[in-house]
């Protein structure tokens, strides 16, 4: 009887994650959805934007515009590099950072070496194909007068049922003829992840 009892007890556990259900719901691509401890959309989104915000308020803007005659710097992103322990898709965070310099309207973008790449190939092609009054003759790019580079770091710390992930951006704007640094900025992130013990 007993051992009857206890074969129905655990065939009744080995079924319980078979009758869960999963429901999905769409939400807006603003909503801060933290689901665990981990770098997300959001921490991508509000940390491009905090930079940015900071980048464009200091002092190097004004001094280039007022030494070119009002002409707006032209800005290019080098390498974001991912230092932390975890995988984080770094393109996500650098098209954020690209999306909020160009919309500020404070800056001109130079296209990515990927990018031009590919459009210097459109080029040749116009060159052998398309009719002289639209092809889009070579030598006429805007080059950058200033190039951001950075990197994302990370530490975790746990301890029982608890975990803390920090995160810290740094991020550096490089004047390109001068290989002068023009503006170094930080953005820290500290998530604590607690752990419940699970309970019938």
């Amino acid at each position: 009887m007993k051992k009857s009892a206890l074969l129905i007890a655990f065939t009744l556990f080995a079924l319980l994650p078979a009758c869960q259900t999963i429901s999905t719901q769409r939400v807006d691509s603003d909503t801060v959805t933290d689901v665990g401890s981990k770098w997300n959309d959001t921490d991508s989104r509000l940390v491009a934007d905090e930079m940015i915000n900071d980048v464009l308020s200091r002092p190097w803007i004004t001094q280039f515009t007022t030494a070119n005659n009002g002409k707006s710097p032209v800005v290019i992103i080098g390498g974001v590099k991912n230092k932390s322990h975890e995988h984080i898709n770094v393109k996500t965070f650098v098209r954020n950072l690209e999306r909020a310099l160009l919309n500020s309207g404070l800056v001109e973008f130079a296209a990515s070496r990927s990018e031009r790449e590919e459009i210097r190939d459109e080029r040749l092609d116009q060159a052998s194909y398309a009719s002289e009054e639209t092809a889009k003759s070579a030598g006429e790019e805007i080059a950058a007068d200033f190039m951001l580079q950075g990197e994302l770091n990370s530490i975790v710390n746990k301890d029982g049922g608890k975990s803390v992930r920090f995160y810290q951006v740094d991020l550096t704007l490089i004047d390109l003829e001068k290989n002068k640094k023009v503006w170094i900025g930080e953005k820290q992130i500290k998530k604590l992840l607690k752990q419940s013990r699970f309970r019938f």
